[in-house]
């Protein structure tokens, strides 16, 4: 009997990820597999690659692309499909998963012959009400992890054939990847790796299923030297051809030659960790510890068919910054399919997945995806409106507070009434770029690792290497002193009600004294032609709460905003009056604030204006008062998790500023933005 070996590598990077990335990916990556795989054109396997990195691919490093192609036209390589730019296709609309699968088909077919029937589920997001789209677009079978099939009640030692489902009587095959597998490629020996592959050799037409991403094979920490150096990829590939018990097929080739295992209907799922990384931070920790209180061999035996993490969606619950970026695409859907305007790839470009979640990689936590984000959705709002000006309000963000949005010939801003009556965008129409592209600090599981004792290394280097998911992590003070929450969102024209006490070290910390009820609050809203305002009847809590009404009101000019307030409160004491300011700039190292370099933390005495020159993007932001108050400022740092371990850096985080008043009092000013 024979094994068939169903292996598939998906190629992806975030759209216009940084260029050094790409390069550093084809080096160390998929130049040398496609090398290696280049001398064995017998070994039949499955590629998916993004529409745009393929691009990058050709425009790069033509020789590579050549591979490619020579591979595909010898019948090495089957190709899968799936959104051209990376989409979770579950969370775009119906028509935009066709048009995004048709037009990587259409790809396919120009560049190397092919029609996909295959197709690659990014971060393998699973929900049924893909199948009719899947199904337009000429998807026969789809491949998500056994983990996925265990969720539904099956068990581990059937998993060794594809099964069917339906949605609406539209059918759809569904191939299980194994974690078995999974954690064998590349990271164990060649004859593990091997003996993994036979262990399903049970029947006939058996099969070996794992499609995985490309990136373990030489760009994740350790593998190049040893999928490559090493020698592993190359052995790997000469011991399976040599194994008469082992063939190499395509996906395609097995579900044409073999009927389903049975029909199956999963629960929408993605992998494990992806269900772990949703959560909020507490139930992440929570469910570890019922996992560990378990232990391995009754979590292996039922607990994976029982004991889950949340769902894909939780993140646009769990960051309000992911749900924002996704609502505006979806709003952005809406008008294009409506025909106001042109703008279809800027539309699938900023529905790319990268920028809106987090786990081991930045994801979210990086700016310069969140930058390309807004990039494309920026270019979209351009095409949409044109020179037209607008004042146009929603409720797109499903919390049932209102959002304002203002497009004038040089700015869009827009102002949530859900939380303080905050900005929470500031587009510069001719960079396409987001000023208030900011990230609130918060609490993430992977924080608790900061304060665990290193284990040691779990496999020895001859027998193979850690997968990312074990590797340790490199921990010092400097790391545990920068984990500081925020208890509000971090945007811009948020008020704090404070005392004398406040200064630029505990607004760092986030650890000022709070008098007042607005920075987090609800605020009542309404709208004219060209201005917004925003009321609140809170309070002031000092011993007793006193009533307290704050109004503010916000007027839009070409490329200014013009804003007043006005606090009202029979509160008795000393109060300061805060309105804070965040903003995030593309390179931290150019930008000056009242004409000196910034620094890392600092105060300005007795001012009405600050002036902060980019001369990156050559803007400036400038801000003036009617009365005069002390700034304090900040770089805002978030600590976040990465493949090479903790993260903490300045460069595209955010920087934060606040106006400090000793007085509650009326004021007015304006926000504008020139050139340098």
């Amino acid at each position: 009997m024979k094994t068939s070996l169903l292996l598939g590598i998906h190629m992806h990077q975030p759209v216009d990820n940084l260029e050094w990335v790409i390069e550093l990916g084809i080096k160390t990556c998929y130049e040398p597999f496609f090398e290696v795989m280049s001398r064995y054109p017998d070994f039949k396997f499955s590629v998916h690659c993004s529409g745009w990195l393929m691009e990058r691919i050709e425009e790069l490093r033509p020789s590579l692309y050549e591979k490619i192609v020579t591979l595909a036209k010898a019948g090495s390589i089957e190709f899968f499909s799936a959104g051209y730019y990376e989409p979770i296709l579950s969370v775009i609309p119906s028509a935009d998963r066709v048009g995004q699968i048709q037009r990587l088909n259409d790809s396919i077919h120009t560049r190397f012959g092919q029609t996909p029937k295959g197709l690659w589920l990014t971060e393998r997001v699973w929900e049924s009400s893909l199948i009719p789209d899947l199904d337009r677009a000429g998807i026969k079978y789809t491949v998500m992890d056994d983990y996925h099939f265990q969720c539904a009640g099956f068990d581990a030692t059937g998993l060794d054939g594809y099964y069917m489902s339906e949605e609406g009587g539209t059918p759809m095959g569904l191939f299980p990847i194994s974690q078995k597998l999974r954690y064998a490629i590349p990271f164990l020996n060649v004859e593990s790796a091997i003996k993994a592959i036979k262990s399903y050799n049970r029947e006939e037409d058996s099969a070996a299923i794992i499609f995985d991403d490309a990136e373990k094979f030489g760009m994740w920490p350790g593998t190049h030297e040893w999928v490559y150096e090493k020698g592993w990829l190359e052995s790997f590939v000469q011991g399976v051809l040599a194994d008469e018990s082992i063939q190499t097929r395509h996906f395609g080739e097995y579900f044409d030659a073999h009927r389903p295992r049975g029909i199956a209907y999963l629960p929408n799922v993605s992998y494990y960790e992806m269900g772990e990384w949703s959560l909020r931070a507490d139930d992440a920790l929570h469910l570890e510890a019922l996992k560990e209180e378990m232990g391995l061999q009754r979590y292996e035996e039922y607990g994976v068919k029982f004991l889950k993490g949340g769902i894909w969606k939780n993140f646009f619950v769990k960051y309000p910054e992911s749900n924002r970026l996704h609502k505006r695409t979806m709003e952005l859907s809406r008008a294009f399919h409506a025909g106001e305007g042109d703008f279809e790839t800027a539309l699938y470009k900023a529905q790319t997945n990268d920028s809106l979640w987090h786990g081991v990689f930045g994801g979210l936590y990086l700016p310069n995806l969140r930058d390309n984000g807004y990039r494309y959705l920026i270019e979209c709002e351009n095409i949409r409106y044109g020179k037209k000006k607008a004042l146009v309000s929603d409720s797109n963000e499903l919390d049932g507070h209102a959002k304002y949005k203002s497009v004038t010939s040089k700015l869009i801003s827009r102002f949530d009434s859900a939380c303080g009556g905050q900005l929470v965008e500031l587009d510069l129409r001719d960079c396409c770029f987001n000023y208030q592209n900011t990230l609130t600090r918060r609490k993430e599981a992977y924080h608790a690792k900061l304060f665990e004792a290193p284990k040691e290394k779990s496999i020895p280097f001859e027998e193979g290497i850690d997968t990312i998911h074990h590797a340790n992590v490199a921990v010092d003070d400097t790391l545990r002193d920068a984990i500081i929450y925020d208890w509000y969102l971090k945007n811009s024209f948020v008020d704090h009600i404070s005392d004398s006490g406040f200064n630029a070290e505990n607004f760092r910390h986030c650890n000022f004294r709070e008098y007042g009820d607005f920075a987090n609050q609800p605020f009542e809203s309404s709208q004219t032609k060209n201005s917004i305002a925003f009321t609140r009847e809170g309070g002031i809590y000092n011993d007793e709460k006193a009533n307290a009404s704050l109004e503010k009101n916000f007027t839009f000019a070409s490329s200014a905003i013009e804003f007043s307030l006005h606090l009202k409160s029979d509160a008795k004491g000393d109060f300061t009056y805060v309105m804070e300011h965040n903003f995030h700039f593309a390179d931290y190292e150019k930008i000056r604030i009242n004409g000196v370099d910034l620094a890392q933390i600092g105060t300005i005495k007795e001012t009405q204006m600050i002036e902060m020159e980019d001369l990156y993007l050559k803007k400036k932001i400038i801000i003036r008062t009617d009365k005069p108050c002390k700034v304090h400022y900040f770089q805002l740092q978030t600590l976040s998790q990465s493949e090479q371990g903790f993260d903490l850096s300045v460069q595209g985080v955010s920087l934060a500023l606040v106006f400090a008043f000793d007085t509650v009092l009326d004021l007015s000013g304006i926000l504008e933005i020139e050139r340098v």
